[in-house]
């Protein structure tokens, strides 16, 4: 067995066309004509909204992105029905769920849902845009102060709508440039690195090194695992736990020059922290597209963030094989995690759909 990086394929000139007039429509006539030209997809059988090329293109798109899952999903296959757009991706009838709902206690399913259309058009609306909040965000947005600001502050009800504007802005104001700092495709190659414990059965970390940007996850260590996951980070994304320990996480990378975001809000301890330790970092708060409860992690606002800024984005330790039961990470003990089945599944269409590259092992 060797290490090597799966490569989507399955897709024709004709389904790519279809991709590429999705985009378009995203680009230029905002989200809404998308959803309408989704909305004419979906009911194929009821109109005849789409011309005949257009129906081949998406026939081809739906039989391309069963190819490629087949081809590279590592035991994982897609199947369809009489809407084009919607696809599931199912686990091999053997798979052994571990992970349970812990509000209804079910194990998790073995097949996942997708609508590839709304995927492509909201990821390519990500690939246009900020993710990072900002000061002309907040002002663009009507009542931004008083319906929005407020909830990017930890404890923001307290604080009456934003009424008093003066000091939302004082609690905001270490991590809200005027502008956005990044803009689409500033890179060409980004590497997204995963926690995942597959990744010290490969030795990736020079390939990883050579990315024009490396973004990591939370506490994941650098130092003793170079080899395994390189040494350079560019960026680091955090949640609500690791944003509350900055003065630790600064230490991981040393140079002391990754950009930390915080995908939840600013905390007072946050801000303490930055002015009297101090951290010289830059740090940001995330915007977040609404990506429904599929794969609901940092991993997936990490590969949003990296494809609102790079031109090409491969993700390492995220792929595993099909009888993925739990959350493992390469530097500590598993943890559950939360939906690893529905995730893997995420990323694998992700990467069918031609979003992203996953390498793996095998």
């Amino acid at each position: 067995s060797c290490p090597g990086k799966i490569e989507a394929e399955g897709f024709t000139g004709e389904s790519m066309k279809l991709l590429h007039l999705i985009f378009l429509l995203a680009l230029t006539t905002g989200i809404s004509a998308v959803l309408i030209y989704i909305i004419g997809v979906s009911n194929l059988y009821e109109s005849n909204r789409l011309s005949n090329g257009d129906l081949e293109a998406l026939q081809s798109l739906q039989s391309g992105f069963k190819k490629c899952v087949s081809a590279n999903g590592l035991g994982l296959q897609a199947a369809t029905g009489r809407d084009y757009c919607k696809v599931s991706i199912n686990f091999p009838k053997d798979t052994v769920p571990k992970w349970k709902d812990p509000k209804s206690g079910e194990l998790e399913g073995l097949s996942y849902e997708f609508d590839l259309c709304e995927a492509v058009a909201t990821w390519e609306q990500v690939r246009n845009s900020s993710t990072i909040l900002t000061k002309e965000y907040i002002d663009a947005l009507p009542n931004g102060w008083e319906d929005y600001a407020w909830r990017r502050i930890n404890k923001g009800i307290q604080l009456n709508r934003c009424q008093n504007k003066s000091l939302c802005i004082e609690k905001l104001s270490l991590v809200l440039p005027e502008t956005a700092p990044y803009f689409p495709r500033q890179f060409e190659r980004c590497a997204v690195i995963g926690n995942s414990g597959d990744l010290l059965k490969t030795k990736f970390g020079k390939e990883i090194d050579t990315y024009d940007a490396v973004l990591r996850e939370n506490g994941a260590p650098i130092q003793n695992y170079k080899e395994y996951v390189g040494e350079k980070s560019t960026f680091r994304l955090l949640n609500r736990g690791s944003a509350k320990a900055l003065d630790k996480v600064v230490e991981l990378d040393e140079k002391k020059q990754e950009v930390l975001l915080v995908k939840t809000t600013i905390h007072d301890i946050m801000n303490k922290m930055i002015r009297e330790v101090p951290i010289k970092n830059p740090v940001y708060l995330m915007l977040g597209a609404s990506f429904g409860s599929a794969a609901k992690g940092t991993g997936l606002k990490a590969l949003e963030f990296a494809l609102s800024t790079c031109d090409s984005v491969d993700m390492y330790g995220f792929t595993v094989d099909p009888g993925y039961k739990e959350w493992t990470r390469y530097f500590s003990e598993s943890r559950q995690g939360h939906t690893p089945l529905h995730g893997r599944a995420y990323y694998q269409m992700m990467e069918c759909l031609g979003e992203i590259l996953l390498a793996f092992w095998f």
